[in-house]
């Protein structure tokens, strides 16, 4: 037994998983970001069925019920994606879908079939009483732990699709939708089309829509127009349903469109120009911390360095952490319980390798302290995330469970996309 384990941890650190060394990463703002590389942690793998593709959902959604013990996840174990759900104590699976028609046309998955097929960027977990709400075609779905599942409601027809998001107390669901033509409406693509979406979008006054269903009748009980923008990302306010913060993907003049936060009245750009900041700079990734109280977002100064970010809901109290030269690896950031941070992106240490195909996507699970204060940073690189970024689906997208002691990410480094956890170590 003692012979196994340890050939499975030199394996996982042949593979890439894990640093040995303890290198630090030069650091030109040392005052801002503090890198501690004493934490070495071998990731666990969560799913281990190894001939499927296995995935968390998008991170603007959590992958754990509530219990934290029940893992959500997309599995094409049946030859089609699916939603499946893992007992992380005893190991139990059971499919909660059964899609047979392939994979939708939406938002980033463009080579999708319009209006048929499974939703991958729909699935959406309701952690506390533990429902999954998801896309089939043009009906919105909702499944129960038990594989009980029900059409909620169906969205318009000349309306493609993007990732959704379940209000905190369950009785909400946002279903962002765009006019088909963004999307070069019932054609098939091979991939992302060749136009600018965005272009295309403000040119013929194209429009997305926030489509908001009651959880229990599926009435849409609104539907918000929001002309000359795509819209792709929703997600309630933690703490009010009635505040719904979106973006406009891929924009031009990014670091002034990106981010928006709409009220039930009003529609407000959370991000303008000023005090170094310019509509040419890159903005992205925009969220709720768990307590609502801010939004975090991250991104690139025009001919500057990369940054995170922080700012009230009223737009108030901006701030804005410039990180070393160099550190440009894109990513994604997620926050957890008090002040916590986790991303895939941006750190590198200097004997990092560029990754095949992917040159510019991080390697690293990094967890941050941030004192936003201060703007300060304590920064420490966990593990490799190990993944190809092949596509949107090798994206580790690391989230923490609702506890905030573990952190869950995707990786292909097994050859297979796999669910893999590591613990968050205790720190000064």
């Amino acid at each position: 037994m003692y012979k196994r384990i340890f050939a499975f941890l030199l394996f996982i650190i042949a593979a890439g998983f894990c640093s040995t060394q303890v290198v630090s990463a030069q650091i030109d703002n040392k005052n801002l970001v503090n890198v501690d590389t004493t934490h070495k942690i071998v990731p666990i793998r969560a799913t281990v069925m190894k001939s499927a593709n296995e995935q968390l959902l998008y991170f603007t959604s959590t992958s754990l019920l509530s219990d934290d013990r029940h893992l959500i996840f997309l599995s094409d174990r049946s030859g089609y994606p699916n939603i499946c759900m893992r007992d992380l104590k005893t190991g139990n699976e059971r499919q909660l879908s059964y899609n047979t028609e392939g994979f939708l046309k939406s938002y980033v998955y463009f080579d999708g079939t319009p209006y048929k097929g499974f939703g991958k960027a729909s699935v959406s977990v309701d952690p506390a009483k533990g429902l999954v709400y998801y896309i089939q075609g043009r009906k919105i779905m909702v499944v129960d732990t038990a594989g009980h599942q029900r059409v909620l409601a169906q969205y318009p027809i000349g309306q493609m699709t993007a990732f959704t998001h379940v209000s905190a107390d369950g009785s909400r669901l946002c279903v962002p939708t765009t006019d088909a033509r963004a999307l070069d409406g019932d054609n098939l693509l091979s991939g992302k089309p060749t136009y600018d979406i965005d272009q295309r979008v403000r040119e013929e006054k194209l429009s997305s829509y926030l489509r908001v269903y009651d959880t229990k009748t599926g009435k849409e009980i609104l539907s918000e127009r929001v002309p000359e923008a795509w819209i792709t990302h929703v997600q309630f306010s933690p703490i009010n349903k009635d505040l719904i913060l979106y973006n406009n993907e891929w924009p031009s003049d990014c670091g002034i469109r990106r981010i928006w936060l709409w009220d039930g009245k009003t529609h407000h750009r959370m991000r303008d120009e000023g005090d170094g900041r310019n509509r040419g700079d890159w903005t992205c990734h925009e969220m709720w911390e768990r307590d609502g109280k801010a939004i975090i977002y991250h991104g690139e100064y025009k001919n500057g360095p990369a940054y995170i970010g922080r700012v009230l809901p009223d737009g108030s109290g901006r701030v804005e952490i410039p990180l070393p030269t160099g550190w440009k690896r894109y990513g994604h950031f997620t926050e957890g319980a008090s002040s916590l941070i986790i991303t895939d992106g941006y750190y590198t240490q200097p004997d990092d390798k560029l990754i095949p195909n992917a040159p510019g996507s991080g390697l690293w699970i990094c967890l941050l302290k941030t004192d936003w204060e201060h703007k300060m940073i304590h920064w420490i690189p966990l593990c490799r995330n190990g993944s190809s970024w092949h596509s949107q689906d090798e994206h580790p997208h690391p989230i923490f469970n609702h506890a905030s002691t573990s952190v869950f990410f995707t990786s292909d480094i097994d050859g297979k996309r796999a669910v893999y956890q590591v613990t968050v170590p205790a720190f000064n």
